[in-house]
């Protein structure tokens, strides 16, 4: 079949990222000598520079890697957690807050991409700190030619910088005004701290690793851990909750983070063995909703078909319902995974998918989690949900726009503005040695917290999927990771470490790989014919963003999938939205073949990520 570009194929190494200045940098590594870690983290440090509205060095990172040294396949988990001060009885007590707000400072967990990425170099990269930091200071220093997407965030926001946090509008508008797409871009603050970061780096006694363990002390216990507390608990700015906040994030917060490997949850579907996150992410979605599809003959659907997508967006539904009810940290809460992706639970879900769409937000129910599923309707209620009561069968979840819950001021247009979540960037990496990674690195938006000024970035707001409610897997803790929705993937093919594949785009990151490893799998369609097809995703149960919004049946669809498909869909009940044509999903993807043979793909979609190889 035609594809926008081709599926690149080599033997020497694969990088595909959100953007081509990243994959060429990724690729450079690859070049000099190093392996799929060390492009990997100079990837992620270049997507800092020309995605700010989607990642950025006060965000967090979650990666699933394979390791052809060590033989194993983890998960390295950057995913910041709730500072101390960060508790319930102060946001709800003090703050008379019921959402924690979706901008500002109060949203803030620790930052953990720096450390991740210094971890992941230490342990298993090969090149020193400054080779893998360079390409970031040079194009934070000199420039790059900036996205419109990147232009049209700041001039959306502008008006709120100029307002209420000058410290940004001094950052992302140095001459007063949004800059204009493909004008060189600068951020010569941002520069300084990677190059005092380096400096101090280098003057570490010792070799490599103690190059790389210094640039890591000076981020997380050094300078840049004290000007985030002093700017953060020092400052009263305003918020999505309409109201100027201050703080709680501290420099002891960061110096005791580190960052965790753990096992992956793994899922057997057909001949392939799927890895993610644990359910501190939603990655056990993808494996929930492949457990609930096995009853269904994929194979002989129309991988673009009314049938496929219909089934495939229903057995999600209910996988996101489980998500919202029993996922969570399970460092604080008891998640039963294994009875969630047991044949004898997905058998009983399976036969919830009829030929109709549902409208009801449907987890099931096990036995001694009765409680905790009331619970969480009951947040829901008050947290912006707008679904049907699993309980009841009736609506019952009122929608609530942002700073109408109670203890909140009415937010202003402009304050409004800031709530406007961001999204993410996403890396996948394949090298000549067997190594490979994907790493979906968030947070830290521009739009979102105010830049800190002496370091010339912002800080996460990922705290937003934490409720304010007791007794839930996802209610606010201090050391508490949030339930994020990052989710890379790597997959194996009869046991051998084969496929890593992911995407930005919040609830929709699992039902977008879905989409791509279905088609892959079942339909034999090679990873760039997979993405180029038409997506599809549901916004059907709770989001995890401010303000927990949902809408009860609910199927977007872009208009590629015709007419004829669209009606089909409609008259099977989903509220279909289409949407214009290459709109939706922004997937990567790479695999090392039985043959050695190395292929990766990206999306034609937003005209920026790029796959390279050779």
């Amino acid at each position: 079949m035609f594809t926008t570009r081709p599926e690149i194929r080599g033997t020497f190494g694969v990088v595909a990222s959100t953007h081509w200045i990243a994959s060429s940098v990724g690729m450079s590594m690859l070049e000099k000598g190093g392996n799929a870690f060390d492009a990997c983290v100079a990837t992620g440090l270049m997507l800092q520079i020309l995605e700010p509205q989607l990642c950025g060095p006060g965000g967090d990172l979650p990666a699933i890697f394979h390791s052809a040294r060590t033989r194993k396949t983890q998960v390295l988990c950057a995913q910041g957690v709730a500072p101390r001060g960060a508790t319930i009885a102060h946001y709800r007590g003090k703050l008379g807050l019921d959402l924690v707000p979706g901008s500002g400072f109060l949203a803030t967990v620790v930052p953990g991409v720096f450390a991740g990425y210094m971890a992941l170099l230490a342990d298993h990269g090969s090149l020193d700190i400054e080779e893998v930091l360079s390409p970031a200071i040079h194009y934070a220093r000199h420039g790059h030619p900036v996205l419109a997407r990147v232009c049209q965030t700041i001039t959306d926001i502008g008006p709120f910088f100029a307002q209420y946090w000058p410290s940004s509008a001094a950052t992302w508008m140095p001459d007063g005004k949004a800059p204009t797409p493909d004008s060189l871009f600068k951020n010569p603050v941002l520069a300084d701290t990677y190059e005092r970061i380096l400096k101090e780096a280098k003057a570490a006694k010792g070799g490599r690793e103690a190059r790389i363990r210094a640039a890591r002390r000076a981020f997380m216990e050094g300078f840049v851990a004290e000007a985030i507390e002093r700017f953060a608990t020092g400052s009263e700015l305003m918020d999505s909750s309409g109201r100027p906040n201050r703080g709680v994030i501290t420099a002891q917060d960061l110096a005791t983070f580190e960052p965790s490997y753990e096992e992956p949850l793994t899922y057997d579907y057909e001949n392939w063995t799927l890895c993610k996150t644990g359910p501190w992410g939603q990655g056990p979605v993808l494996a929930q909703t492949l457990s609930i599809l096995k009853g269904f003959e994929i194979a002989k659907m129309d991988p673009a078909g009314p049938d496929f997508v219909h089934t495939v967006a229903e057995a999600m539904k209910l996988a996101f319902a489980d998500r919202e009810v029993y996922y969570g940290d399970p460092n604080f809460s008891l998640v039963p995974m294994e009875e969630l992706l047991s044949e004898a639970y997905a058998s009983g879900r399976r036969r919830q998918v009829t030929d109709r769409a549902s409208r009801e937000l449907r987890p099931g129910i096990l036995k001694g989690f009765e409680e905790q599923v009331r619970k969480t309707f009951a947040a829901l209620a008050k947290g912006g949900g707008k679904a049907a009561s699993v309980l009841t069968r009736e609506p019952t979840m009122a929608h609530l726009l942002p700073g109408s819950q109670r203890g909140n001021a009415p937010v202003t247009p402009l304050a409004a503005r800031s709530a406007r979540r961001g999204d993410t960037v996403h890396i996948d990496v394949i090298d000549r040695h067997g190594n490979m990674i994907s790493a979906t690195p968030s947070g830290g938006w521009l739009q979102s917290s105010p830049t800190v000024p002496d370091l010339g970035f912002c800080l996460n707001t990922r705290g937003q999927m934490f409720w304010l409610d007791e007794g839930l897997p996802a209610s606010l803790e201090p050391g508490k990771r949030p339930r994020t929705t990052l989710s890379p993937s790597l997959a194996l093919e009869d046991g051998e470490p084969s496929l890593v594949f992911g995407t930005p785009g919040g609830d929709q990151q699992d039902q977008w790989q879905a989409t791509l490893f279905l088609r892959h799998v079942h339909h034999g369609l090679n990873l760039q014919e997979a993405i180029d097809l038409p997506m599809f995703h549901t916004a059907h149960f709770p989001g995890s963003f401010y303000p927990r919004d949902s809408r009860p049946g609910h199927l977007l669809v872009e208009e590629t999938i015709g007419k004829e498909a669209i009606q089909e869909l409609e008259k099977r009940g989903h509220d279909v939205e289409v949407a214009p044509a290459w709109s939706a999903g922004r997937l990567t993807a790479a695999k090392r073949g039985k043959d050695g043979v190395l292929r990766a793909a990206a999306t034609p979609r937003l005209m920026q990520a790029y796959a390279v190889g050779r």
